[in-house]
């Protein structure tokens, strides 16, 4: 995202990916049979391939040309191809159409521009459509135990190419998540014990 593309050597799944699936499962248990969803942000396509079980139709986009290279060879029932996610899937809108589900795992802590990444989101979702978002969890406690520990550093890390750029609360992504639009906002913490999550999914829905 943001014009810097990530280099995937791998279909290897995430570390996060066993403290989020579950989460986020849940958060899309309802979703019925035969939705279009899209995962933006899939990277190499690991997350999305473990919804392959569920008889939806699955879409993953994504910048890095070798994420997408190694999904499409890993995972060819799935259709993946190349975006910004900062950009309008103007493209996708006019073959697919709108969508059922957007899916975007740990991805909006490293976009410059949020705000856009969410209204394409917006835009891609049919009228009653749901977003699933996760990334890094941030919160009073946890910052504080952080600098009580002297991790502060390894955690705000600027030494880490392609990390993150973007630090969210509870707080500042629902915020932004209303701004777009979206109504409904349900949250989850992921990994770890309560206040100290690794890692939020917030759910929320656009408007009929």
């Amino acid at each position: 995202m943001g014009g810097i593309s990530y280099n995937y050597k791998a279909a290897n799944a995430e570390f996060s990916h066993r403290y989020l699936y579950p989460s986020v499962s849940r958060l899309l248990q309802n979703v019925p049979s035969g939705a279009v969803v899209m995962d933006a942000g899939c990277g190499n396509g690991s997350f999305l391939s473990l919804f392959q079980d569920r008889n939806w139709q699955l879409h993953g986009s994504d910048l890095s040309p070798t994420g997408i290279e190694i999904a499409r060879k890993t995972f060819p029932n799935i259709n993946f191809f190349l975006a910004d996610g900062q950009t309008l899937y103007a493209d996708f809108l006019k073959t697919v159409g709108p969508v059922d589900v957007v899916l975007s795992t740990e991805v909006i802590e490293h976009i410059y521009d949020p705000r856009g990444f969410l209204r394409n989101c917006y835009e891609l979702l049919k009228p009653g459509g749901i977003i699933v978002l996760t990334t890094p969890y941030h919160g009073y406690l946890k910052n504080l135990l952080l600098a009580l520990t002297g991790k502060m550093d390894r955690h705000f890390t600027v030494l880490w190419d392609h990390g993150h750029i973007k630090f969210w609360s509870r707080k500042t992504l629902t915020q932004a998540l209303q701004e777009t639009g979206f109504t409904n906002i349900e949250f989850a913490g992921s990994g770890r014990i309560p206040y100290v999550w690794s890692s939020m999914v917030l759910k929320a829905v656009k408007p009929i």
